[in-house]
């Protein structure tokens, strides 16, 4: 029987409470040397779910694993439909206040680097720079077959061209950019092959079930072993690909600083948690600390 990914956490023991004070936050930063790893939380004021928060798309979606993708060509067609309107809405989300905070934080050399889960694209388009994107992003696409990537916009200019008048009505949008269909909805939606190879395309993104490369991976645990202290924002952090980073610095004892409304599976190993909305609180910080950017970004 194949394994399915871990979708989600529930603490087994007792965890502090989160706090609403951001001096420990604040402190980090005017020290320097921070090192940022941002989850979908952190996008949800942008108009994207988070996948376990309150109301988060895990509720009444399951994401597409690596595996189901690759079996079968109507899991292809079922994603790929779906995809194809999510993007639109992807295509109009805004950098938020959080965003925003991140990159001023980087322009007044606060930080030391940001790694992101998410596939957004909304940290660049707020003015951070070579910021490390763990689970790819959904602006590339790949083939499988011969490895070429081609901008995503492509893709969508083909897929309109073929699927003439597909106009569903989603019943809600997800943070890997799905939006939520039926099949009666999907129909025969008509998937476009690599234009180089004719091979099977995929977004540019780390699925569920499928491995970071480890190239990336080690260069994330660089950035890490080069920080003063990391800073989780808007992380649940449930699933290996970010906590072992939390895990690392721990160990190596730096401190760990969560902002997150709910708790985190990274919450043992951190100095805090502070349980505040993200635009809210990397606002605040940032007037503290005399780093406020552009608002209209």
């Amino acid at each position: 029987m194949r394994m399915r990914p871990t979708l989600s956490w529930t603490p087994t023991e007792d965890l502090p409470p989160g706090s609403t004070d951001l001096e420990p936050v604040a402190e980090a930063l005017s020290t320097g040397g921070v090192l940022v790893l941002s989850g979908a939380g952190l996008s949800t004021e942008s108009g994207i779910p988070d996948y376990r928060g309150e109301g988060g798309s895990l509720n009444r979606h399951t994401p597409m694993t690596y595996q189901d993708f690759t079996a079968t060509a109507q899991a292809r067609r079922r994603y790929w439909a779906r995809s194809h309107l999510g993007w639109r809405t992807f295509g109009r989300a805004r950098p938020n206040s959080g965003h925003r905070a991140v990159a001023a934080f980087a322009r007044h050399g606060l930080l030391s680097g940001v790694i992101t889960q998410n596939v957004d694209g909304l940290h660049q388009a707020a003015g951070s720079e070579d910021v490390v994107e763990l689970h790819g992003s959904l602006d590339r696409v790949v083939c499988l077959s011969c490895g070429a990537l081609s901008p995503r916009r492509e893709l969508a200019r083909r897929l309109e061209e073929a699927n003439a008048g597909f106009e569903p009505v989603a019943a809600g949008i997800n943070p890997d950019g799905d939006a939520d269909l039926t099949d009666e909805q999907v129909g025969d939606f008509r998937v476009v092959p690599c234009a180089v190879c004719g091979g099977v395309l995929k977004p540019d993104v780390v699925f569920f079930g499928e491995a970071v490369p480890p190239r990336r991976v080690e260069h994330c645990r660089e950035l890490v072993r080069e920080a003063a202290s990391l800073l989780v924002l808007g992380s649940s952090l449930t699933v290996m690909s970010g906590l072992r980073f939390v895990r690392q610095a721990a160990r190596a004892g730096k401190p760990v600083l969560i902002v997150n409304l709910d708790p985190t599976r990274g919450d043992r190993h951190a100095v805090t948690r502070v349980a505040l909305p993200l635009g809210t609180a990397l606002t605040a910080v940032a007037g503290r600390l005399g780093t406020p950017g552009p608002a209209g970004v």
